[in-house]
């Protein structure tokens, strides 16, 4: 337990160092847009489709903590976010599915604006 602790915890710092980097380039190639998120997003669900397909059929289920969890946790959150929704949807649980994406996205954006006003209140 502890050794995938430790695998999260690299991964984490190696995805979170790409991500930075990703968007220091995208924000000097595009400023004023947030394309650095948006290539993250991509590249990141990308990613999450490839590994998660290769360690499952490859026998590589003890690299998931470092590379799923770590790696591309740290570099995007949304890869399992993506991940999660599709393999509802592939099981038959589509209105889940959707349930799901729309509760995220709701939720998530409701819920950084209240912490943006309340931020705002107490730190202004």
């Amino acid at each position: 337990m502890t050794h995938n602790f430790l695998q999260v915890a690299l991964g984490g710092a190696i995805g979170a160092s790409a991500r930075y980097g990703v968007n220091i380039m995208a924000t000097r190639l595009v400023p004023g847009l947030p394309v650095g998120t948006l290539v993250v997003n991509v590249l990141g669900c990308m990613a999450m489709g490839l590994l998660a397909s290769g360690l499952a059929l490859r026998g590589g289920q003890h690299l998931a903590p470092f590379l799923l969890t770590g790696v591309l946790g740290g570099f995007t959150t949304f890869s399992a976010f993506a991940l999660d929704t599709t393999v509802l949807w592939q099981r038959g649980d589509s209105g889940l599915a959707m349930g799901y994406v729309l509760a995220s996205v709701v939720h998530s954006l409701a819920v950084v604006s209240a912490g943006l006003a309340i931020g705002r209140g107490i730190f202004a």
